[in-house]
């Protein structure tokens, strides 16, 4: 957190980092779950991705993060959240996410 200023980083940026972590750890989990229990952390997944994305603008508003920052920082979550859309979706239809990706055709 050395770009974001002291006066915002215990508080805003804080929030970010724990934000982070926590969607780590639910990605972690999703990854050995039971496909219905990994629905209900893909979802609680999403609602994070989102919140973190709400509060990275906030900080761009704020002027607390460089527009070039926010600029790389919204891209990056753009990308996972496709990601994480498309997992979701091949766990709904009930095609693996290996299959999709033509790893495992034979």
């Amino acid at each position: 957190m050395p770009h974001i200023p002291k006066s915002s980083r215990y508080t805003l940026g804080e929030r970010i980092d724990e934000l982070f972590i926590r969607y780590i750890e639910l990605l972690f989990k999703a990854l050995y779950a039971s496909p219905i229990r990994k629905m209900e952390i893909l979802e609680v997944a999403i609602a994070k991705l989102d919140t973190l994305k709400m509060l990275i603008q906030l900080s761009w508003e704020s002027k607390i993060i460089s527009t070039s920052h926010f600029s790389k920082l919204t891209e990056q979550l753009g990308e996972i959240g496709k990601m994480l859309y498309g997992w979701k979706r091949n766990i709904e239809t009930g095609f693996p996410a290996k299959n999709m990706r033509g790893i495992n055709k034979r």
